[in-house]
């Protein structure tokens, strides 16, 4: 299988590094192909801008939708842009693995996929009428791919916990998980999480790779998160609410996933299994 590994972190030495190292490591010695895109190494421009269009804006002003659009349709993307998106079309599973800063990813790998996720590639496609929406949340460009996170923290996993001061785990990357990677139609996989990164020795860390090599063999095993699709019934379309017959008094984050636990189920149509 091919694995694309987008890795946000700049010092090469640190935690992050190691793992990144084992990561590539391991799935090659298990006979995947591994890309690997560095962001800090390759110097990644994060900002997006006009300059993301070999031809410069389209109009009087810079308008980074219809930008992103017109140079990703006659082929003027700047050539950094064009290449991360050949990636994205090479590989079977994407890992977007980072230290969790300020509740988020670092803003270079945030910078990736603002640049990467050009109009027309990762959103802005299909039909949209009353019917559906647009290619999108479990379909899309990435549709049949897997993706996952290997995220770290300094944080106790107490304190991302429900009731933890930090808030859940699955709240804080819900946006990531739901949106950057559900969205344009990856299968997402349970994160894998490393906490208190500060207390690091080798006996912990010789754990925390086994476990790590775990997942990774399972890639295409390990059943994705239950992620409710757009465009199968349980959303109203073009309001995109859940129908109120769909998870009933729920509302939030968790409104947007099916039921897991054995014997919970509710009307709606189910999909298929990836």
């Amino acid at each position: 299988m091919n694995i694309l590994i987008v890795y946000a972190h700049p010092e090469p030495q640190s935690l992050n590094g190691a793992l990144k190292n084992f990561a590539v490591t391991h799935l090659e010695q298990a006979g995947h192909r591994v890309q690997v895109s560095d962001l800090y190494a390759m110097k990644w421009k994060a900002a997006l801008d006009a300059n993301d269009s070999l031809d410069g804006p389209a109009g009087a002003r810079f308008d980074p939708s219809l930008d992103s659009r017109l140079a990703f349709e006659n082929g003027r993307q700047s050539a950094d842009i064009a290449q991360e998106q050949d990636k994205l079309r090479w590989a079977d599973a994407v890992i977007l693995q980072f230290p969790l800063w300020w509740f988020s990813m670092p803003a270079i790998l945030k910078g990736w996929v603002e640049r990467v996720y050009a109009y027309g590639f990762a959103y802005g496609v299909g039909e949209h009428s009353d019917a559906r929406w647009g290619d999108r949340y479990g379909e899309g460009a990435m549709a049949g791919k897997r993706a996952m996170l290997i995220v770290t923290t300094g944080g106790w996993e107490p304190h991302y916990s429900p009731r933890g001061i930090n808030g859940p785990m699955e709240d804080i990357l819900f946006p990531i998980q739901h949106g950057i990677l559900y969205y344009p139609g990856f299968d997402v996989l349970p994160p894998f999480l490393v906490y208190r990164t500060g207390r690091m020795d080798e006996a912990r860390f010789s754990a925390i790779s086994d476990t790590l090599a775990q997942r990774l063999d399972n890639l295409w095993r390990t059943p994705p998160l239950s992620f409710r699709p757009q465009n199968a019934g349980e959303y109203s379309i073009p309001e995109l609410t859940l129908r109120p017959e769909i998870a009933p008094g729920q509302s939030g984050f968790a409104a947007h996933r099916r039921p897991t636990v054995a014997g919970d189920s509710e009307p709606g149509p189910a999909r298929a299994p990836a």
